[in-house]
C-alpha cells in the first residue's frame, strides 16, 4: 500500500518537482490536471525532496508553489492504495495508524526543513492542500485562494495538523470553527485570521512570492535557520504528543462505517447520515 523503500520517482509519476535557482528551492506540485490531488505517493515523495533540500547549501530558501488552476484541492480519491486493508478491524486501525505515524514523520522532516519555506496558494487549498500550506513558515495567497478544512463532513480527522496548526496560529477558536464545520473561507478573512502574511491578485501571485523567498535568502543562512528554529520551539511545544492524539483519531474515523458513509455520500451528492459507528 505505501512504498516505504523505493527511493526513486519514476518518470511519469511525479507529482512534485524540484528546480534550484538563485538560492531558492523551487517545490512545484505538479499535477494540475488533477487539482495537485494528495495521495500516499505524494507524501513519499514529499519526505525524498526534504531529504534532498536538508543538505543542499545551494538552497537558501523552500518556495513551494503548484501548477494550474489549485493549489492542492484535498485528497486524491482514485490513488492508488487509497484505503488500509487488514484481516480484522483491529488490523485495520493498527495499519492505518502506523501509516499515518509514518506520513507525520515526512511531514516532520518537510516542516522542520532548516530553510524557511514560502508558500504561494491560488484557488482552492482544501483539505490536505490547506494542511501542507500550514507547514510552511510564511504564506502569501492570490485574492482568488478558497481555504476549507471538510473532513468532518465526510466523517474523518483532520490527520496532518491543521486543525492544531491553525490553532497555533488563530486560536483554538477558529481551529474548531474551520474543523468542526468545514466551512469555506476566503483569502482575505484567512489574511484576517493571520493564516496568511499576505494577499495579491492573481496576476501578481508568483513575482510577489519570488521576490519575499529571494529577500529572506539574502540573509545571513545561519541567522536565518536559527531565529525559524527558536521560533518553531516556541510554537510547537507540544505539537508532537498532539499529532499522535491526530493519528489514533485518523486511525479510527479512516476505518469507521462513517467514512464509508460520508464518502459515498460525497459521491453521489447527497447529504451523508453518520451514526457514530
Amino acid at each position: 500500500m505505501i512504498d516505504t523503500i523505493s527511493r526513486d520517482i519514476p518518470a511519469g509519476e511525479e507529482r512534485l518537482r524540484l528546480d534550484v535557482e538563485d538560492g531558492l528551492g523551487v517545490l512545484t506540485l505538479c499535477r494540475p490536471r488533477k487539482l495537485n490531488a494528495w495521495s500516499w505517493e505524494s507524501t513519499r515523495q514529499l519526505g525524498l525532496f526534504a531529504d534532498r533540500i536538508r543538505f543542499d547549501d545551494s538552497i537558501r530558501v523552500v518556495l513551494l508553489c503548484a501548477e494550474g488552476r489549485a493549489f492542492c484541492a484535498g485528497i486524491d480519491l482514485t490513488a492508488p492504495g487509497g484505503t488500509i486493508t487488514g484481516r480484522s478491524g483491529a488490523e485495520r486501525v493498527h495499519r492505518t495508524y502506523e501509516g499515518v505515524r509514518w506520513a507525520h514523520e515526512r511531514f516532520r522532516n518537510f516542516a522542520g526543513l532548516p530553510q524557511p519555506v514560502v508558500a504561494a496558494v491560488q484557488g482552492y487549498c482544501l483539505g490536505f492542500g490547506f494542511e501542507l500550506a500550514l507547514m510552511a513558515d510564511v504564506r502569501i495567497a492570490a485574492d482568488d485562494a478558497v481555504f476549507a478544512l471538510p473532513e468532518a463532513q465526510v466523517g474523518v480527522a483532520v490527520d496532518a495538523g491543521g486543525d492544531l496548526r491553525i490553532a497555533r496560529e488563530a486560536g483554538a477558536g477558529w481551529a474548531k470553527y474551520l474543523a468542526l464545520t468545514g466551512r469555506r473561507v476566503d483569502a482575505a478573512t484567512a489574511e484576517r485570521l493571520g493564516l496568511l502574511q499576505q494577499v495579491v491578485p492573481r496576476a501578481e501571485l508568483a513575482k510577489a512570492a519570488h521576490a519575499l523567498a529571494t529577500e529572506i535568502a539574502a540573509n545571513a543562512p545561519l541567522a536565518v535557520q536559527g531565529i525559524k528554529r527558536g521560533i518553531d520551539a516556541y510554537a510547537d511545544a507540544g505539537m508532537a504528543g498532539a499529532l499522535d492524539r491526530v493519528a489514533m483519531n485518523a486511525a479510527i474515523t479512516l476505518t469507521s462505517e462513517d467514512s464509508r458513509e460520508g464518502y459515498g455520500a460525497r459521491g453521489e451528492g447527497r447529504r451523508a447520515s453518520f451514526e457514530g459507528r
